[in-house]
């Protein structure tokens, strides 16, 4: 099986910019389930590639623990290796729901363990693509202001992004 599973919280205020610049890029990653948010906030990911009911049932006991919450996207930031992103503030609730999530699966680390401090974030676009961080600012109404009330279980795949299973916060 091609691909890998993503733990993820959706921004649909984004969506539609980001599925629009992903399809420019590699149409491949576009999804046609309408529940999948290609603007998203990610949680733990890599994922299990096929878990179990009993991972699902300790993701569902996590998520509903945490109260659904709001948040803003304000500044467009960059990463060192180009990644243009936006930060959620606050992010502590993020970053909360990530480690309890990283503590119950030790076995997926975030980002493969390439990260371990991982930055809250929701990805817009790169460098190499030509973006900037002015550009991208000049291109989004800023700030976004939306709110957090579920995590997704997401599959990516080329030709088949989609969501396998979504839990309420709270």
């Amino acid at each position: 099986m091609t691909g890998h599973s993503v733990l993820a919280v959706p921004v649909p205020e984004l969506d539609a910019f980001v599925k629009e610049r992903t399809t420019r890029y590699d149409a491949s990653f576009a999804s046609t389930d309408p529940e999948f948010g290609h603007a998203h906030l990610t949680l733990l990911g890599p994922w299990l590639a096929e878990p179990t009911p009993d991972d699902l049932a300790t993701v569902g006991l996590i998520v509903a623990d945490e109260p659904p919450f709001e948040f803003a996207l304000a500044e467009v930031r960059r990463f060192p290796l180009g990644v243009l992103y936006l930060a959620p503030e606050p992010e502590e609730p993020f970053r909360r729901l990530a480690a309890r999530l990283a503590a119950a699966f030790p076995q997926t680390p975030p980002y493969g363990g390439e990260f371990p401090d991982s930055i809250p974030h929701l990805t817009l676009d790169h460098t190499l693509t030509g973006a900037s961080v002015e550009s991208l600012q000049s291109e989004l109404a800023l700030p976004v202001r939306a709110k957090a009330d579920r995590v997704d279980l997401q599959w990516w795949a080329n030709h088949d992004c989609h969501v396998r299973h979504s839990w309420r916060l709270g």
